[in-house]
């Protein structure tokens, strides 16, 4: 059996909303509250608001506490007013996003980059040069190939180089992004974190405020109480 819906009033726009679609003025945050007085002095915290409109004066609040400190909103800050309103997860696996848009001209780049950075290279290169200078200096001391001062050799390590280069750069362009990403969803995450724990604090404050006053009410009640019986003591005793 479907439990059938209850039409609420919503204390902005007077207008009947479903019960599900709204949410008790009791249980907005402070800060959004102060906000929706501004614009609606007659604002009373006994009736139901909608989540839509909940969500509209939310994005409005973080998005005056973030323009408050910095002045201005970027559209990291935009993203994350969003995900906070909208209740979402922002935390993402940027490796394995980046590395799923990788073509592989980019793929040959890092590996040739790795082994170009290694000791293998080094060590291979440097067995090559040293046959290559002693077969042109022994070997072939007659009649070498390439003569001292190996000019031919010199060519192909200016070409390596030449190729090399652009190559390297390509991975280290690739990683500056991928560093670049993750600084990005890394300050995404550290800006909601930091809104939600302002969050928490002003539930916490609005709740210690909140059980002072009862606490006050009780003690006013029970010196009503106490004087009461002590008028009717003394009216005993006349």
């Amino acid at each position: 059996m479907k439990k059938k819906s209850v039409l609420v009033k919503s204390q902005i726009t007077n207008k009947k909303i479903d019960s599900k679609q709204a949410v008790p003025c009791v249980m907005i945050r402070p800060g959004v509250l102060e906000l929706i007085k501004q614009e609606h002095p007659k604002f009373s915290t006994d009736g139901y608001i909608s989540k839509k409109e909940i969500k509209k004066y939310t994005k409005r609040y973080i998005e005056n506490v973030i323009e408050t400190e910095k002045g201005e909103l970027s559209n990291l800050d935009k993203e994350v007013v969003k995900s906070l309103v909208n209740q979402e997860s922002i935390v993402k696996n940027i490796d394995a996003q980046i590395d799923k848009k990788i073509t592989v001209g980019e793929r040959i780049s890092d590996r040739i980059a790795s082994f170009g950075g290694s000791w293998s290279f080094i060590i291979i290169f440097a067995s090559i040069l040293v046959v290559w200078v002693g077969i042109n200096s022994y070997i072939l001391l007659a009649k070498p190939f390439d003569p001292y001062p190996f000019i031919l050799l010199n060519l192909f390590l200016s070409c390596l180089a030449a190729i090399q280069a652009p190559i390297i750069m390509m991975s280290q362009n690739r990683k500056e992004s991928k560093d670049r990403a993750r600084s990005e969803n890394d300050y995404k995450v550290n800006l909601k974190a930091e809104l939600e724990i302002r969050h928490i604090h002003e539930k916490l404050d609005n709740l210690t405020l909140n059980q002072w006053e009862r606490l006050l009410r009780i003690q006013e009640m029970q010196i009503d109480m106490m004087s009461d019986l002590t008028k009717k003591k003394a009216v005993r005793k006349k």
